[in-house]
């Protein structure tokens, strides 16, 4: 193998490696900068948004015809209980995992007056008596109505 070909090599090997490593690590960074900024430092609360407009956004190219509201989550102290009062027009309950990949939705199709989830750790214990009990691949993510 020629001088050149050794350089080649390694060069396609750091480039799939740099490939692998930002396709792995890119989502969790900015879920985490989304959770800081959308719990302002908190989690396992509301916050209720106002209307969009550009300047209100935390989100990135969140619709403007939606009022969302945003429960950054973190289940290292057990698991979390999710409400979702009935609504006259459409909503919809998403779970988001600390890697973006959204792995629970619940709308009022499914769910006409309203919904009740327990949200625990994927592997852990279901509590007794929850009704719907969904399990978190990640300990931290955002529920977002």
């Amino acid at each position: 193998m020629s001088g050149l070909g050794k350089y080649v090599w390694a060069a396609l090997i750091a480039a799939v490696l740099a490939h692998v490593a930002f396709v792995h690590f890119a989502p969790r960074v900015m879920m985490s900068i989304a959770i800081d900024r959308l719990g302002d430092g908190r989690t396992n609360f509301w916050r209720f948004g106002e209307r969009v407009t550009p300047a209100s956004r935390t989100i990135v190219r969140p619709s403007p015809d939606f009022a969302y509201s945003a429960c950054p989550y973190d289940l290292g102290q057990g698991p979390v209980l999710i409400q979702v009062a009935p609504w006259d027009a459409y909503w919809s309950l998403s779970l988001y995992a600390d890697n973006s990949d959204n792995f629970f939705t619940l709308n009022d199709r499914e769910a006409r007056f309203g919904g009740e989830v327990t949200l625990v750790r994927a592997g852990e214990a279901h509590p007794e008596g929850a009704s719907m009990v969904i399990e978190s691949p990640s300990q931290r993510g955002i529920a977002l109505v």
